[in-house]
This record gives C-alpha cells, structure tokens and sequence, in this order.
C-alpha cells in the first residue's frame, strides 16, 4: 500500500535521517571491509593468525545457502541474515572467534530456463544475480568474512564436489564394521576381502575364477555412488527427471507445471540407504526442533516388523512373494494380497483363463486375465508416484487370476494388482488385512472382499465386520479368530501376539522379524547443463571409469544450445538426449588412464543442485586449499566435537523449515561418509539448527481474483481500492507472484539500513512468521532517532553526555537491560533484547543529560542490532577503531536484584497493608515486619491471630482465631 510515514526533511543539521543514516552506513561498511574487520582467523594455512586463535572460543554460525534469483530480494528474505549477523556480533563481542560467511548455490534449473528462453548462458546471469545480492545483503551491513565466500560454480569450488563424488564411487558399507554399527570403507578393502575368501562373493564362487567384468558387477553393488536402470519422473517441459517432491499430486512439474511421466533411465544413484539408521540414532545427539526431527524420522520410515513369505496355489514352493508388514499378528486375517503392477512376479502367476467364480468387478471387463493385468499396467505407468500415494484417491486394481497362500491357515487368498503399491517400496506385495488396516478395509468394499476380524474390538461395535464402516485398528486389543492347529493367537493381546507369530514363522521357515525403511536411494543424475559435471567416463564396452584427482576439475563446456531433447513418451524407442552430448569434441576424448592413451565418452548428465550444498560448510573453513578438500586442523578447530561422544558440527544453522527433509539429510549422508573415511572429525554437519519464520504481507485481489501490485493500493474508509477498483485483501507468504514484495533497497534508502534490521528482529519471535507493515517500520526509526539525540546535539553535533556519576535509578535500569539483553541475544530472542534497549533509552530521555558511562555502554549494547549508528556514535564519544571487538557489558549483579520489592499483606483473604521489603528477606523476619505494621494492628482490633502464612518476600496471609 502507499505511505506517508517517511519522515520529512528536518530543519536541525545533525538530526539523524535516513540521508544521514545512509552516510553513516555505507562509510561504516567501506571502513569494515578496508579493515578486514570480519575476518576470522585460521590455527593452520594461509589464514591462520594463532595469537588470535590462542585462547579463544570458537563460533561457527551458517545461514542456509540463498539461491541468487533474478529478481532480487524481498524484505523477507534477510530475516535470517539479519538474525544471524545479529547474532555473530554478539558472540564476537563477548570474545568468541566468530566465523561467519555467506557464499551462493548458484547451480539450478531457473537459470538454465532462463538460458533455454534468451540464449543468455547461464552464467551471465548467475554471475549477476549474484552481483546483485552481494551489493542489497553489504547494505544491511552484514558482517560476513568476505574471503570465505564461495559460489558452487566456481571450478575450483566443484572440483571437490566432483573429488567427494569419487570418495563416495570407491567407498562401501560394511556393516559388520564398528561392532554392527557399520561404517564407510574404500573398496579396495572389499576387493581385498574377496581375492583372500575371507569374505563370500555374492551368489558364490571363487573370485579368482570370475571375469573382470563380472567382478566389476559385483563391486558396483556395494558401492556408494552406482550406476542403475531406475524409472523415474520424466518431465519433457524441463528436459529432466524430477525428484518425487518435485512432482504435484496431480502429476505435473511443480516448476512449470509440466506433465510429468514415468520412464526407465540410466541413472546415478547414492546408498544413502545404508546410513538409515545412523540418520535416525544420530538425531539424539543434535540441538534440533523437534517437528525436524520427525519429518526425517518419518522421511526415513523405520518400521519394525516381520516379512513373510507366501507361495501360490499351483505353482511350485520355489515361487514365493515376499511381504512386509508391521502387523504380523494379524497375518490370520488377511483375505487377500496386493502386488505392485511392476513386481516381478506378476507375469509368472497369471493364469491363461479367469478361475470359477470370479466376481465381475474383479477382471476390470477383460475377457482374460493377461489382457486386465496388461491394460492396468499401461493405466498405472502414466501415473507418478505421487499420484499413485495421494492420500483419499480411489483405489483401483484387477485381479491377477491367481491365488496365494496364507502361511497361518493354509487358506488360498486372491491377488490383485493395484497402483496404490509401489515397486520401489518395500517389498512391492503387501498382505491386506481389510478388518484392521483403513487403506484395505476400503478396497474390499469396492471390490467385494473377504472381511475377517481377528482383533476384537473394545470400542463398542459388534464382532461381524459386516457391520462396519471402516477397520478396526488398534495396538493393545486382544486377538481372536487366530487358530489353526495345536497354534493360536487368541486371547494374547498385540505385542505378545506378534511375539509369538515371529516365533511361528521362523520355527517353519516363512518369515522372520525385519526392519524396513521408507527412505530410498537417492537418485543423483540430471539430463541438465547447468550443474556440476560427473569425474566420469566409459570406455568402449561401456564401463565407468573414475577420473583420477589430476584431472579435476572437469570443467562445464560452453554450449549454443541449452534446450534438452525431449521425446514422446509413448515412443518407447526414443531416448532424451542431454546438452552436454551435443558438444561432440567435449564428450568424445582421448585419455591415458593407466593403461595407455584410449577413447572415452564422458557421462552426460550432471549433479543436482542439491550436490554444491551437501559440504559447503566444509569449504568455508579453508575456502582456498588447493591440496585437501579442507585441513584437519582448521575442521578440528571449527567443526571437531568439544566432548566425547558429541557430534561436533555447525554451532548455529539458519535457515527456512522448507529444507528440513531433502538438503539436511543429504547434507547429513555426505558428511558421514567423510567422516568414515577419516576426512572430518565430526560426524554430523550442523550441531545446532534454528528454522526462522516467514515474513508476511497484505496481497490483493481484483474481481477476476488476480493479483495487483500492493503498494499502488490505497485504503479509505476500511476499503481498499486500485485506482478506482475495490480490490480484496488476504495475507500471504511475500514474493513476487503476488506483488506484494517490498525491497530492502527501498526500506534503506527510505529510513537507513539500521531501521530495518531493527524493525525486522522486533517484528515478534524469529521463530514465527509475522506480517509486514511498511507503516510499523517508523517505530523503528523513531528509536534510533531518539538514541541519537540522547547522545548527540542536533544543532552543533556535538555530543552532549557529562562527566558526572549517574544516580542509582540509572544504574539498575542499565543493569537490568544489560542482564536482560545479553539472555536475550544469546537465545536469539531478538524482539525482548529490543523491548529492553528501548525501555532503556526511553529512562535515559528523562534525564537532563546522559552520564558518559552510561552512554558508552547504551552504544555498546545496541551496537549487534544496529552495528552503523553504534559505531558513529562510539567514534563521537572519542573512541578510536570500531566498536566490532569490543566487550559487551557485564551486568552488575548488584543492581539487578530490585532494592526493593513490595510484598502484599492479606487479613481473611483481603488485602489490609503494602510493604516495600528486601528482595531477600527472611520468613521470620518477613512475619514480624507484618504483624508489627500499623494498618494491619488496626485491622485485627486486638483479635488474637491463629496462623500466618508467609510466602518471601511478596505475600503474607494473616488467619484470626
């Protein structure tokens, strides 16, 4: 909306405007940078300064990566700079070693897009935007170490992204390593295990005796980082797969809104499944909110049940689907069995006719079962996974035609096919048990299926699941209907009835208990240009090849053309075709791997975004080590734990909870890896993790509902108006598709950079997200106006504080807002460390004229949240250098305890007489001050008093006889 709070031009020289402000801040911050003022020194390598490390704690505090976007930022957006850099000033003057940077995520589809439109190459523009960011993020005066900074397309950046890529290409997990804990090995350990026999080759055999090919087979199973077929989400629009969380439940690109389709691909793949458990057990040791903690742990899905396995009435024992099921105790009551319409065994156990008595609705109309199976299969492969999972869509499926066995009873149950499965989950077959799961309860009441209770009931219904509108689920009910034989269930409840049929199932060799996990490996390879290329080659035969470390980094060719070739998804023979492989001289090379000069074609595809951010916390502490991806003393020094069993890391991570699954699990698997191999000394990246919240604004809506620009609105009478339209208000998250964004370029140039880092940390709780008003921002400025003239005359500037000793009011209020504030910025509580700066200065405004002690320490503890005008003022009272190093106050204990305290003194319940007391005074003491006071004597008349209730020092409660 349009305003008119911006303060008009004053007449007083040197009263503090936003022209001054601008002045002090852009001087303030070519002062800084001349000064290095923000560098943080190493204990090793070319930044080391050990007088300056000797002695000192570490702080290593990260914001999370920003991507520089075309558009610029939003007043949003530095919400957690600001924090951040509030925050390091803190430390810093508290006598931390702090180091804190910001580099660039710059790799990305949007810029790529933005290429495939304009033929602009990706790093023009990258380049700029990033030009762009620096300059609005160094006007709010962010106190970043510039030599730090990093941006993932620097060469010399992804060079070790590429080196780590390897690390993780000839690393396995040995899960026998660590006493079962398992750990990250070189392959060249497994191999080693192999040609001694001290390890069994899979499928057996003499090692010695297989082909090198097949050996390399059986090694790429066990790597980290493989190669394999996988269907994927295929996005045409985008010339790219797209992750499951890049695709709409209605199975378009969420970027774009591209169709999307499922296609077998060639892919790189990353073992993150083998860290699945330490990915969990690892969260107890991290300072981390709680609700991020369970989106991993529900990421990753551990589930500990029992598989079973079932075989199929005519065909051979040998024929047998493996199901998983949490509910084993309730294997009895499964009536039917769905499968994946991929899973392998379909094809192997449908019959050539429907069997007797087939239901109608069973065969989907097909005249035989291979014709139903067929035709659901090529329904379910124009589906994604996300379409396939949505929560409440109908179920579908058809009937196999076959029948399996149940292991409990013996009893042949129907197996259907169904989209809902999934091949790439668990086992791709599950056991329906309709009576006790809502998912299954819901199929077989469309499809007319067998519904058995096997689990009573405690919450009223009746026994006869006919009866029913859903399942019956419950963990702590008993069984019934669970016998066969001399074997029973009945009458135990859920926990001991799975206990018993895992006993069951392996005493007849058909299951055993299990773990499972919903976490899946990571597909890692990208049909892009603009990301990171693969240290990849493949010889003749098509094998992979590493590239060794003297060949990286292998830079991204220049290209003409960016656009991906895509290809109609029904053309099974078409295969999309990167840009990169259009670069023929690029692709194609002549290269002496150890074995004489050769012919390789290079892989094709590129690293995801998400590659560059997996480790860049690690590239901050030695952003210009040629020789190791970072030196072990400086990771110690910054990163290593400070305690046994600890898990060293980032001390404080900022960042959006929008990355709580994807970048910090990644993050997590990447840094675990390194470590198991001996690289870093900490075994997860960020010890400590803070979401912030969003900053939210008014947006408005015309009558055809689309989005006009919120600051041409104006509002009269309660209505709000574009032009002469009545638009609609409604709150959303700022940006740019509903133009409502407010840049800070324009905050700065209206009030100074210090007004809007203070107005945004007062806004409320970092934690929550609050609303932007433009309006509310002059609150801010009338503060730091107000802090100026208390200090400085605006006639002459010259500073107007006396030498005298302040009075004892003066003191306990500053040593309250020194105790106070330095609780508060130590635990981010940002808005009540202003609440007290303000409540401050506004008893220093009583006064005639400020006390120079008093003043200096003002200055000192504003100087975190408002680092420009701290400094102007602290080189106006007569100090030399910045303020950036120096202690912040210490509280005098003293005088933070009231000198007073006034306690309440109650006859009957009701009040009768005040006392001002000390804050420590004693029960006894307390007692007899009370009973001695004048108006509670008069009170009780000479009455004699029964009992008296003392509560130190604010209450006393006097009972009659």
């Amino acid at each position: 909306m349009t305003e008119t709070t911006q303060a008009t031009e004053p007449t007083e020289p040197f009263r503090y405007t936003a022209a001054m402000a601008g002045d002090i801040e852009l001087r303030w911050q070519d002062r800084w940078e001349a000064d290095g003022t923000f560098e943080a020194p190493n204990p090793a390598g070319p930044m080391a300064e050990p007088a300056k490390v000797a002695g000192r704690e570490k702080m290593f505090v990260m914001d999370m990566f920003p991507y520089p976007s075309g558009v610029g930022l939003h007043v949003g957006h530095p919400l957690g700079y600001i924090a951040t850099d509030v925050y390091s000033r803190f430390k810093r003057m508290t006598g931390f070693n702090v180091l804190h940077t910001l580099g660039y995520d710059a790799f990305g589809l949007p810029a790529e897009q933005y290429a495939v439109q304009t033929g602009t190459h990706p790093r023009i523009t990258t380049e700029a935007n990033i030009a762009t960011m620096r300059r609005q993020l160094r006007r709010l005066g962010l106190g970043h170490d510039p030599r730090r900074s990093i941006s993932t397309i620097d060469p010399q950046y992804y060079r070790w992204t590429q080196w780590i890529f390897l690390q993780l290409r000839n690393s396995w997990y040995d899960t026998e390593a660590d006493g079962g804990t398992g750990r990250a090995r070189p392959i060249a350990d497994l191999v080693e295990q192999f040609e001694k026999g001290t390890r069994g080759v899979p499928g057996g055999g003499v090692w010695a005796d297989l082909p090198r090919a097949e050996q390399a087979k059986v090694i790429d199973g066990f790597r980290l980082a493989y190669l394999s077929e996988a269907p994927v989400n295929w996005c045409p629009g985008l010339g790219t797969v797209l992750a499951n969380e890049e695709v709409t439940a209605e199975g378009r690109s969420e970027r774009g809104n591209f169709p999307v389709f499922k296609r077998n691909l060639k892919q790189w793949m990353m073992r993150i499944t083998a860290y699945s458990d330490r990915l969990i057990d690892d969260l107890d040791k991290l300072d981390w909110p709680e609700p991020v903690k369970l989106m991993q742990r529900n990421w990753i899905g551990r589930s500990e049940g029992a598989h079973i396995d079932f075989t199929f009435a005519g065909h051979a024992d040998d024929l047998k689907v493996r199901v998983f099921t949490t509910r084993q105790d309730t294997l009895f009551g499964a009536t039917y069995m769905v499968l994946a319409p991929e899973h392998e065994s379909v094809d192997a156990i449908v019959p050539d006719a429907w069997p007797a008595g087939t239901r109608d609705e069973w065969t989907g109309g097909y005249a035989t079962p291979a014709e139903a199976v067929a035709a659901y299969r090529a329904e379910a492969a124009a589906k994604t996974e996300v379409e396939r999972q949505t929560e409440g869509k109908d179920k579908t499926g058809v009937f196999t035609g076959a029948f399996a066995v149940n292991p409990a009873g013996g009893g042949h149950i129907p197996v259907f096919i169904a989209d809902y499965v999934l091949a790439g989950y668990g086992t791709g077959a599950i056991m329906a048990v309709p009576a006790h799961d809502h998912r299954d309860f819901e199929f077989a009441r469309k499809f007319g299926l067998p519904i058995r209770c096997v689990v009573k009931p405690d919450d009223g219904r009746a026994d006869d699941p006919a009866t029913w509108d859903d399942a019956f689920v419950s963990k702590t009910a008993m069984l019934v209907n669970s016998t066969a034989g001399d074997f029973t269930l009945d009458g135990l409840d859920v926990a001991d009835a799975k206990r018993a049929m895992d006993a069951h199932l392996a005493e007849h060799g058909v299951g055993a208990p299990t773990v499972t996990y919903k976490l899946r490996d990571w597909l890692f390879s990208r049909q892009r240009y603009w990301g990171e290329p693969f240290p990849i080659v493949y010889d003749e035969d098509g094998v992979a090849h590493e590239l060794p470390e003297s060949m990286l980094p292998v830079e991204l060719p220049e290209i003409d053309d960016y656009r991906p070739r895509t290809f109609d998804p029904e053309d099974g023979d078409t295969e999309p075709e990167t840009p990169l492989s259009r670069r023929a001289d690029w692709v194609n090379v002549e290269l002496d791997l150890g074995d004489g000069p050769r012919m390789y074609r290079r892989e094709t595809n590129t690293m995801p975004n998400w590659a560059g951010s997996c480790w860049y916390e690690l590239r901050y502490l030695d952003p210009t080590n040629d020789d190791v991806l970072v030196d072990p003393e400086n990771e110690r020094y910054w990163m290593g734990p400070r305690t046994e069993g600890a898990s060293g890391g980032v001390d404080l991570y900022v960042g959006g909870v929008e990355h709580a699954v994807l970048h910090l699990l990644y993050s997590r698997f990447w840094h675990k890896v390194l470590f198991d191999l001996g690289h870093v000394s900490s075994f997860e990246p960020f010890h400590k993790l803070f979401n912030q919240g969003y900053i939210q604004a008014y947006a408005y809506t015309d009558a055809r509902g689309v989005y006009v620009q919120a600051d041409e609105v104006t509002e009269e009478d309660g209505k709000f108006f574009h032009g002469v339209e009545e638009v609609n208000r409604e709150y959303g998250k700022m940006g740019k598709s509903l133009k409502n964004s407010v840049t800070p370029d324009q905050m700065c140039e209206e009030y100074g950079a210090d007004t809007l880092r203070l107005y945004e940390m007062s806004m409320g709780p970092l934690e929550v997200s609050r609303p932007w008003d433009t309006r509310a921002i002059v609150g801010s400025y009338r503060f730091l106006q107000r802090l100026w003239r208390n200090i400085v005359d605006e006639e002459t500037g010259q500073v107007r504080v006396v030498d005298v000793e302040p009075d004892e009011a003066t003191l306990r209020a500053l040593h309250k807002a020194i105790d106070g504030m330095r609780r508060d910025l130590d635990g981010l509580r940002f808005n009540t460390a202003i609440a007290k700066a303000i409540e401050l200065n506004n008893h220093l405004t009583k006064l005639d004229a400020v006390p120079r002690s008093i003043a200096d320490r003002v200055v000192l503890m504003v100087a975190p949240l408002v680092p420009h005008v701290a400094e102007e003022l602290w080189a106006r009272l007569g100090h030399e250098g910045s303020l950036a190093h120096h202690d912040f106050p210490e509280a005098d204990p003293a005088y933070v305890v009231d000198e007073t305290v006034t306690c309440v003194v109650q006859i009957k319940g009701k009040v009768k007489a005040r006392l001002e007391v000390p804050p420590a005074i004693g029960e006894d003491d307390l007692r007899e001050l009370a009973l001695a006071d004048e108006a509670v004597r008069a009170a009780l008349g000479g009455a004699a008093v029964r009992m008296v209730v003392v509560r130190p020092p604010k209450l006393v409660n006097i009972v009659p006889a």
